[in-house]
């Protein structure tokens, strides 16, 4: 066990709980951050741990700044911040741009994109050399929706995960001489809970058999790459934004 930490934000469920996994079976300690479900967090953690891992479980919600405060302050705790994975996001019900409301865009923006930025921000005064700290990897979690659009479906969201590619490449290069890396990463369609918290629980198998490569891509495939990016292994990697769709992000 080291005294680095990993922080995860969303980290109780899908893409957020595979990465938490591998991150502490690497010898990190983990921050679970999570919204709602503390069941979930607090099995997560206590699976972590029974493998030998270090794990706490955080409640905080990204949109809200003193909750993004308390977070990291958790973080601090715990040792020296090493990586920030911003996964925390949301989808909503399939509608056209003409019928969403100003609820269901603000709501969108603020844990999509404001979240982001705020946990990044606190990232960086941890990390950055400019502020004292030794570096330190941030890793965002857009889609392949943002090169998709997502017509009729989700234009928000995708419009949301547009921004966090383009905060991806602006804050790369702001740091890049100050110890820290910032990539991204599209998933594609993966298999996890939150097609059904968009009201499309079958949306995997709806779509399986018009994707390139005939099946959905799994969270712990698209933890493997989050992994690769925090690692050493990439050490000149910054600004790039990896696509995890099966090829999905490159169709016409």
């Amino acid at each position: 066990m080291t005294d680095t930490v990993v922080l995860v934000t969303g980290g109780s469920r899908g893409i957020g709980a595979a990465v938490s996994r591998k991150v502490a079976a690497l010898g990190h300690k983990v921050i679970v951050n999570y919204t709602h479900n503390q069941a979930a967090a607090d099995a997560l953690v206590e699976e972590i741990k029974a493998a030998g891992g270090e794990a706490v479980a955080v409640q905080g919600d990204v949109q809200n700044e003193a909750d993004v405060l308390h977070l990291f302050a958790e973080a601090d705790k715990l040792g020296t911040l090493k990586g920030l994975v911003n996964n925390a996001g949301v989808v909503d019900y399939s509608q056209r741009v003409d019928e969403m409301t100003l609820e269901r865009l603000t709501r969108m923006f603020s844990i999509n994109v404001i979240g982001a930025f705020l946990c990044a921000r606190e990232a960086v005064r941890r990390m950055s050399t400019k502020h004292g700290g030794t570096g330190g990897v941030i890793v965002n979690l857009g889609s392949a929706a943002s090169k998709l659009g997502s017509p009729s479906q989700y234009v928000d969201y995708a419009a949301s995960k547009g921004a966090i590619d383009t905060m991806t490449v602006g804050l790369a290069l702001e740091v890049a001489d100050e110890g820290v890396r910032v990539n991204g990463i599209r998933p594609g369609i993966i298999d996890t809970d939150i097609h059904a918290s968009g009201g499309h629980p079958d949306r995997v198998a709806q779509l399986r058999s018009k994707l390139p490569m005939k099946r959905a891509g799994t969270a712990d495939e698209v933890a493997e790459a989050i992994l690769w990016l925090l690692s050493d292994q990439s050490s000149y990697t910054t600004g790039a934004i990896l696509d995890v769709s099966g090829g999905r992000a490159i169709l016409p």
